[in-house]
């Protein structure tokens, strides 16, 4: 039988390899497609551009028929890779309502949930750990200038 998700997948450009390689992603790594950007404020306060969605977050709608409303994030379905948000809802025929669910990609995260104080350490190490490796970077190349011959 052919394995339905390979670890060794590296890219494609066909798009339906693509699609096979998001529908057939275990779940550690769908978790990973539930990231969405981070408002500018965000940004200059977690020195990073993304994280990943979760419950309470408040996000902003950047796409599609409810662009530009906010809410709190209500269900975040890591299977299907979708987010629900609190108040943002469609009337059914029968006149029962029920939740719209968006793609984390057209969504902004302007304010995120700090309740889970794990989530706050793992986003500080994360920080931490690009400043060092920029740090290393810098030293490499003040290295590379000391060792390379004067030219003139």
């Amino acid at each position: 039988m052919k394995q339905k998700f390979s670890t060794a997948w590296i890219g494609s450009r066909q798009p339906r390899k693509q699609r096979k390689f998001r529908e057939n992603a275990p779940l550690h790594i769908k978790r990973e497609m539930l990231a969405a950007n981070l408002s500018k404020e965000l940004r200059k306060k977690l020195g990073r551009r993304s994280i990943i969605v979760r419950k309470g977050d408040m996000v902003k709608i950047m796409r599609g028929e409810f662009r530009g409303k906010t809410g709190k994030v209500s269900v975040v379905e890591t299977k299907d890779t979708r987010v629900a948000i609190e108040g943002i809802q469609r009337q059914k025929k029968e006149g029962s309502k029920v939740n719209v669910y968006f793609n984390p990609s057209n969504l902004q995260i302007t304010e995120a949930n700090t309740e889970d104080k794990k989530r706050i350490k793992i986003e500080e190490k994360k920080e931490e750990a690009k400043t060092e490796g920029k740090k290393k970077e810098d030293k490499k190349e003040k290295q590379g200038e000391k060792n390379a011959p004067n030219k003139k």
